[in-house]
């Protein structure tokens, strides 16, 4: 059975309809590629809407939520406030490893606020809104994926690498 993810798309004007989905649908793609059974959906960029959405998920049993949008330096960028308000606890390597992945890449991924954390047995994780900014994140940290999921669904017994 395939684990689930949400992609959760954070904004005014995609929620409005005003603007395509381009992040959503290319994060979507690329976890449905990695074996994941995919559902979308859309919230503005308001803090409520967004706890709702990712709280929702989390009580769904919801192996990974993956947020694009509202983690830049605009004013109706919530998304990581809102974040750090409701998750149990936040992974700081996530978004270190986004953003040192992102700067090979542009020098303005320092100015993103990505972040990724746990709420219950739910990994978040909050990219940001362009595609490539999105997509470039989720790659950085798809190697980490498959360990931190077994991980938070109680398979904490791992091999010690450091004895022969």
């Amino acid at each position: 059975m395939a684990r689930r993810a949400l992609v959760l798309t954070v904004s005014d004007g995609v929620a409005a309809g005003t603007r395509d989905d381009a992040s959503g649908a290319a994060l979507a793609e690329r976890l449905n590629d990695l074996g994941f059974e995919v559902t979308r959906r859309t919230v503005p960029d308001e803090m409520e809407h967004i706890a709702g959405a990712v709280s929702d998920a989390a009580d769904e049993r919801i192996a990974l939520v993956v947020s694009t949008g509202g983690t830049g330096l605009g004013p109706r960028d919530r998304t990581p406030q809102t974040m750090h308000a409701l998750l149990d606890y936040e992974i700081a390597g996530f978004g270190e490893l986004m953003r040192a992945f992102g700067r090979t890449k542009t020098p303005m991924a320092d100015l993103s606020r990505s972040l990724a954390g746990v709420l219950g047995s739910t990994l978040v994780i909050a990219v940001p809104g362009s595609k490539s900014g999105a997509t470039d994140s989720l790659q950085a940290v798809e190697p980490l994926l498959e360990h931190a999921l077994e991980t938070l669904g109680g398979h904490t017994q791992h091999a010690d690498s450091a004895k022969p």
